[in-house]
Formats: C-alpha cells, sequence, structure tokens
C-alpha cells in the first residue's frame, strides 16, 4: 500500500540577509574634485546592499563659497575618524567603508572591490527601527561581541537629496546634486552585547528638510561598524 501525501519533502533555510555596508563620503560644494564622488554615492544609494551616506563638512567654506548644506558635526566626525585612524588630517572627497576603511571618494572600482569583499565574519547586530507619531522606537538586539569597548548607538537624520547652484569657488557657476545628505548626528545610546531599548521624543530628533533617519551601532564610536539600518518619516503616517 502506498500513503500519499505524507512526505514533505525538506525545505532549504535561506541565509538571513546581511546588514547594508555604511559608505560616509565627506565632500564639500567648494571642492571640485568632489563632484564625481558626489555623483557615485547617488548611484550607490540606490543599493539595497548600502547605506548612502553624504557628510558636507565646513572646512572648505573659508575658500570662496559657504556650503549650504554643511554642518559642524559632520566636520566633527571626520575628524574623529582622522584621529581614531591614526590619520595626519581629514581631506574630501573621503569615503569611510562600515568604519573601518577610507578611500578616496572617487575611487568607484576601489569602492565597489570594498563593498563586495565585506568580511563575512564580522558581526551584524540587528536593528529593529520604527517611527510613531509621538516617538522614535529603537531596538538594538543582543549579540556576542570579542571586545569590551561599548558600541555607541548613533541616530543620524537624512535628507533624501538637495540640488543647490553654487555660486563661487572651484564650483562656481555649477548647479550639483546631492543625494541622501546627514543633517543632523546625535549619540542616544550605549551597546554592550545586550539588548537596547529606545523611545525616543520625536520632537527632538526631527531636523529641518530630513525625511528619514539611519541608525548606525558603532565600536567606541568611531571603529567597526557593528549594525545599520534606516527608515523614511513618511512610514510613521502609514
Amino acid at each position: 500500500m502506498i500513503l500519499l501525501g505524507l512526505w514533505t519533502p525538506a525545505l532549504a533555510t535561506a541565509p538571513a540577509p546581511r546588514r547594508p555596508v555604511v559608505i560616509e563620503l565627506y565632500t564639500s560644494q567648494g571642492c571640485s574634485s568632489c563632484v564625481p564622488a558626489d555623483a557615485f554615492l547617488a548611484q550607490l544609494a540606490n543599493r539595497k546592499d548600502v547605506v548612502a551616506l553624504s557628510l558636507p563638512i565646513t572646512y572648505w567654506d573659508m575658500l570662496g563659497w559657504r556650503d549650504t548644506l554643511a554642518t559642524q558635526a559632520n566636520t566633527d566626525r571626520q575628524k574623529a575618524y582622522a584621529q581614531a585612524m591614526g590619520r595626519g588630517g581629514v581631506y574630501t572627497p573621503q569615503v569611510i567603508i562600515d568604519g573601518r576603511k577610507d578611500l578616496v571618494g572617487s575611487k568607484d572600482a576601489a569602492i565597489d572591490q570594498a563593498i563586495a569583499s565585506r568580511e563575512a565574519k564580522l558581526p551584524d547586530v540587528p536593528i529593529r527601527l520604527s517611527v510613531l507619531p509621538n516617538e522614535v522606537h529603537v531596538v538594538v538586539s543582543g549579540a556576542k561581541i570579542n571586545s569590551s569597548k561599548p558600541a555607541t548607538i548613533w541616530m543620524m537624520t537624512v535628507r533624501p537629496s538637495a540640488t543647490v547652484k553654487i555660486g563661487a569657488g572651484e564650483n562656481a557657476g555649477r548647479t550639483l546634486s546631492y543625494r541622501d545628505i546627514v543633517t543632523g548626528i546625535k549619540a542616544v545610546g550605549l551597546w554592550k552585547g545586550k539588548k537596547v531599548t529606545l523611545d525616543l521624543p520625536r520632537a527632538a530628533i526631527d531636523a529641518g528638510h530630513s525625511d528619514g533617519i539611519t541608525v548606525i551601532v558603532q565600536q567606541g564610536g568611531y571603529g567597526q561598524i557593528l549594525g545599520a539600518t534606516t527608515i523614511d518619516w513618511p512610514a510613521a503616517s502609514k
């Protein structure tokens, strides 16, 4: 006798998707060599395996054109990276990849290779992020880490795009476009390997023309990025 319907083939379990690679571009409207890097970041911003962030800095402002998108917080973050990495100074266009490696921002092929060759052994710390009418809810999952140094939980407000007509400096007369511009940076907590839940007042986070937020978990403060996720503000009203 043959019994039908009692055998079910084993289902393969798909590996959990890896978190996106975080690409931070330090750039300036006053820097002519930044233009190709800005264009490449705009391409990266369309990839699902990448969180692309443009961080306009202020130290070019003294050279003829005040960057309309730059913030001191972005400049301070780049300088902190330089110190953490043992660099002698800062430059533009500079890309920081996952908090671990820096490259010239216009080196498209090298950046693509760095994204493709990310180390499989590095941890991926899951982050759940939701935007409610009055607060932002963040959950950083527990995970094993090989470091006694706590990780910083960063929250960044992000403007999706901007187009700027440059009136002076190296790019005078040009109209330039930017994607995923960081408008605010705030350390909102520490993660030591155990689950962390944060409920942050939305009123204290909204900033200017920002339409989204990115949350990053980063060793120390300017070391290896362990987790990252992003969400649009409109998600709160749906």
